[in-house]
């Protein structure tokens, strides 16, 4: 019986260490253009800074409406990798070749940031366009949510 409840609490605290563990986290940003003629700009973009956002934010309430003094400025990061990328459109229209060469440049970066000890979180990505007449504007940006064990 004795061994039984040692080997439950050893258990119990295996499981407990498991889901306590913390994580570094980092986000890879890629945003590829969908402007036509090729006048856009293509990158990935790792910003090697780190930020509290707590700096940043301000809190509002009926009673208090306290405005956080920081400045945009001190939002910006300088200190940051970016990698280029092919536009998806040049003269001739949607250039295949350039997602193609796109896809294998972002698996290298994902590749890199696996053999790193970074696991894939979850990734996200969206349009942005105006969709208007002579619709000349739009960017294609995926977000890659990378964590690895601290």
């Amino acid at each position: 019986m004795r061994k039984l409840v040692v080997l439950f609490v050893l258990l119990a605290v295996f499981a407990y260490d498991v889901h306590a563990q913390q994580y570094e986290v980092k986000v890879i940003t890629s945003v590829e253009s969908i402007v036509p003629n090729g006048l856009g700009r293509s990158r990935i973009v790792s910003a090697n800074a780190e930020r509290d956002y707590k700096a940043f934010t301000s809190e509002q309430t009926k009673e208090d409406n306290t405005r956080n003094k920081s400045k945009r400025k001190d939002i910006r990061v300088k200190d940051f990798e970016e990698t280029k990328l092919l536009n998806f459109y040049n003269l001739g229209g949607i250039r295949f070749q350039n997602i193609a060469a796109n896809d294998a440049i972002i698996t290298s970066k994902i590749n890199s940031m696996l053999a790193e000890g970074w696991d894939l979180a979850f990734m996200t990505s969206g349009v942005e366009s105006d969709a208007g007449e002579g619709d000349n504007k739009g960017i294609f940006i995926t977000r890659y949510v990378f964590k690895r064990p601290l």
